[in-house]
């Protein structure tokens, strides 16, 4: 039985919708936690994602969704149930207009980690295994820099802060080594890509490696990266293989699913993200897409279950016929939540 420590998920990360109002000065509270991670975009309108955290104190924007460096406009605070807004914007403001927020805890804006060849500023939260680390490149492969998890990640995003570049994701499901050169991008549909010198060496309990290409390490320039570990129960990192059936693969995670991306490892298909408060029924699960600004997909790809969720489209992008896919999850419930003696098993939607 998947047993979780984690026995309230919604702690660590969690959706938020809203409205936006056109301005300047708008407070969108209701996240339940400081979120120090806060993913936003736009489910009517044709805009790039738009990010935030709380270790660049600058406040500048980063696109998921694109090749940007930082840019403005800024967020006026991370708050300790939200976050408010220092100018209008339709990336996160348009009067009228639906946005999703998702948000990851982590601890603050963070503290100097040594564990590295580089030095870092690491915001960790041990407990749900997020971390995030700012770090500068000095132009050397191979490097090693510090993520304060305490254990051996799963996966991170890399993206370069100071000039335009793509988005690096490692993920533990792209290959038997996958952190040494497997990689993909964030923005882009490209399927798994290799041999650039971003980063070689079998991440640890305290560090990961970076290359020394301008994706994740050229001389003198910032960048940010999101780093996850696995927890029973809160968070996974996986692959499955496409049947291309409306009856399509179930995959088990150990958790009733809050927010789910898939994407292709072997094709060149969207990255699409689900998660349980757009609308929040099955199959009405309609997904975004990560590497693209289009608005929300009326597409029934996928019922969220108690311990899963279960591929319901014959679709390219998710479930083509042999297709390798790879996934994050995070949870809305654990399976059963180990709170004192006895355990509380989840339902599904």
């Amino acid at each position: 039985m998947a047993y979780s420590t984690i026995s309230k998920p919604s702690l660590h990360f969690n959706t938020l919708l809203y409205s936006g109002n056109g301005s300047n000065t708008q407070a969108i509270t209701g996240v339940g936690f400081q979120p120090d991670w806060i993913w936003i975009k736009d489910r009517d309108a044709s805009h790039d994602h738009y990010s935030w955290d709380a270790v660049r104190t600058n406040k500048k924007g980063l696109e998921p969704s694109d090749t940007s460096a930082e840019r403005t406009p800024t967020l006026g605070s991370i708050d300790s149930n939200g976050f408010t807004f220092a100018s209008t914007d339709g990336f996160y403001n348009s009067n009228g207009d639906n946005y999703v927020s998702w948000n990851w805890k982590g601890n603050g804006s963070g503290s100097a980690n040594t564990d590295g060849d580089i030095n870092s500023t690491v915001s960790a939260n041990q407990t749900s295994g997020f971390s995030i680390v700012k770090y500068q490149g000095n132009g050397s492969n191979d490097q090693r820099v510090g993520h304060g998890l305490g254990t051996r990640p799963a996966g991170w995003f890399i993206k370069r802060l100071d000039s335009a570049d793509d988005w690096i994701v490692y993920h533990q499901g792209l290959a038997a080594n996958w952190y040494d050169d497997t990689y993909l991008y964030l923005n882009s549909t490209s399927q798994v890509m290799g041999a650039i010198n971003a980063g070689t060496g079998n991440p640890t309990s305290s560090v990961f490696y970076i290359g020394d290409t301008g994706r994740t390490g050229a001389n003198g320039d910032n960048y940010i990266a999101y780093v996850f570990a696995e927890k029973k129960g809160f968070s996974k990192f996986g692959k499955y293989t496409g049947n291309n059936s409306a009856q399509g693969p179930f995959v088990y995670t150990g958790f009733k699913p809050a927010w789910v991306m898939i994407k292709r490892k072997d094709g060149t298909d969207t990255w699409r993200m689900y998660d349980n408060k757009r609308l929040g029924r099955n199959p009405d699960n309609n997904p975004l897409f990560a590497n693209a600004g289009t608005t929300e997909s009326t597409d029934d790809d996928l019922d969220f279950l108690s311990n899963g969720f279960k591929v319901r489209r014959a679709s390219g992008s998710i479930n083509s016929s042999g297709a390798h896919n790879i996934y994050i999850a995070f949870a809305e419930q654990p399976l059963v939540a180990n709170v004192g003696t006895s355990g509380i098993p989840a339902t599904a939607k």
